[in-house]
């Protein structure tokens, strides 16, 4: 632990530190996210100073359980926060090193971290986060060396959406020294995290070997830096409206977007207006190596093709004249799911349940849910002919990725079943509506992003 001086007689926090802290958005609650180091404890004090009247302030710790120290930076935070009056919450959370998405551990503690807070927090509330002037020059500096365009230029924002609620970066005017110096004169206290001396992460290797030296040799870096940044977000802004406005024009509809209309754009725009489409559907925008080559197999590629493009949650398919959004969906079960009545049951993103209308004159058949195995044939009326059910999919215009994870509802066993449902797209009359027949409703829903 790094501890402070005993603050002079009269202290008292500089207007230039308490201002951004003050005007903040109207907000429910006010959250700290407090890690124990030297920026965010003296947010938290900034936070309590400014707002401690209001009994709004919070502060949340994040445990990821990675360091030596990681129970007694939680004690501290423990410690300051019943100091200040300020009610703390800790989450402890798994990180799994990066193992199971191939990122790395900072990756996987920094979206470890991020969705704990956002669970944690609600509509209405602001989450107050410490970065700081260096942290963007690092941000820029790092996202320049992946070769980030401009949205990941632009840096760290001063405010974005978390969930159902607004974080918020207060202190991004400042430089470290500036916040370690009043740090010292306010008497703070603080916790060393051990692995931000540990050069083996890049973001270390930067802080500590590069950046030093470029500071050096270019007085003003974070100033440079941070020009920079506000460059490229002012870029970024325009290139999201121009997106909004050819989205409208081409006529997209949140998942497809029309494929002639995409023709008539040059690339830099068609590459803009797909990312765009990307952000605004929740996903990281894609990265190809390659997009023009990846534009031309989706635009152009014959119409017995089917090409799609992967990307991180989502993936990009040709589907009748559309380019089609589709998102990542989990596993269906491996093998075929009894329907009983009043036990409902969850089909990958479908839900699928039996419910009495009338007091049944029989008895129920058997009633199971399964996937297409080929050679399926449905019959719409009691009374008619069969058909085939990949041909019908096919006509009502299900893309192929869709019809391979439709729940297929069949009544009986044996030779003698008979389907009955066809995820939410049919349903026999006999199970739907009054359901006279059967005396049972069968419900088949099916959520929506």
């Amino acid at each position: 632990m790094t501890p402070g001086a005993e603050p002079g007689s009269g202290f008292r926090w500089p207007e230039a530190l308490c201002a951004p802290v003050r005007e903040l958005p109207d907000h429910t609650r006010l959250w700290v996210a407090l890690s124990g180091g030297l920026d965010s404890t003296l947010l938290l004090h900034l936070a309590a100073h400014c707002h401690g009247c209001s009994g709004a302030v919070r502060a949340i710790h994040i445990n990821h359980q990675l360091q030596p120290n990681a129970s007694d930076t939680e004690s501290f935070c423990r410690g300051e926060c019943e100091r200040l009056g300020v009610p703390l919450v800790v989450e402890r959370v798994t990180v799994d090193g990066g193992r199971s998405s191939g990122a790395g551990i900072e990756e996987a503690a920094r979206k470890a971290r991020y969705a704990a807070l956002e669970a944690l927090v609600g509509k209405g509330d602001l989450v107050l986060m410490a970065h700081h002037g260096d942290d963007q020059a690092e941000t820029v500096l790092f996202r320049m060396l992946r070769g980030s365009g401009v949205a990941g230029l632009a840096g760290m924002p001063a405010s974005r959406e978390l969930g159902t609620a607004t974080l918020v970066r207060p202190l991004l005017g400042f430089e470290r020294a500036e916040l370690e110096r009043w740090a010292r004169v306010a008497g703070l206290s603080w916790v060393d995290d051990p692995s931000n001396t540990d050069q083996r992460f890049d973001r270390n290797f930067l802080r500590h070997t590069v950046l030093p030296l470029l500071r050096d040799r270019w007085p003003g870096l974070n100033r440079r830096l941070r020009h920079t940044a506000e460059s490229c977000g002012e870029s970024e802004a325009l290139n999201r409206k121009l997106a909004a406005l050819q989205w409208q024009a081409i006529g997209g509809d949140r998942d497809r977007l029309p494929v002639d209309g995409l023709k008539t754009l040059p690339l830099a725009e068609q590459k803009n207006l797909v990312r765009w489409w990307a952000r605004e559907r929740g996903f990281h925008a894609p990265t190809p190596g390659d997009w023009q080559q990846v534009i031309r197999d989706l635009l152009f590629a014959a119409e017995d093709r089917e090409p799609e493009f992967r990307s991180d949650g989502f993936s990009l398919r040709r589907f009748q004249g559309d380019l089609c959004l589709v998102p990542d969906r989990g596993p269906l079960p491996d093998a075929p799911v009894d329907l009983e009545p009043g036990e409902g049951v969850a089909w990958g993103e479908w839900s699928l349940r039996l419910e009495s209308v009338v007091t049944p004159e029989q008895s129920l058949p058997p009633i199971r849910i399964f996937t297409r195995q080929g050679g399926e044939r449905v019959r719409f009326r009691p009374d008619g002919p069969s058909r085939s059910l990949k041909k019908w999919l096919q006509e009502v215009g299900v893309p192929p990725w869709e019809r391979t994870r439709l729940p297929l509802v069949f009544a009986g066993s044996g030779d003698a079943a008979e389907l009955i449902a066809i995820g939410d797209l049919w349903c026999s009359e006999q199970y739907s509506g009054g359901a006279h027949a059967a005396g049972w409703r069968l419900v088949v829903e099916r959520e929506c992003d």
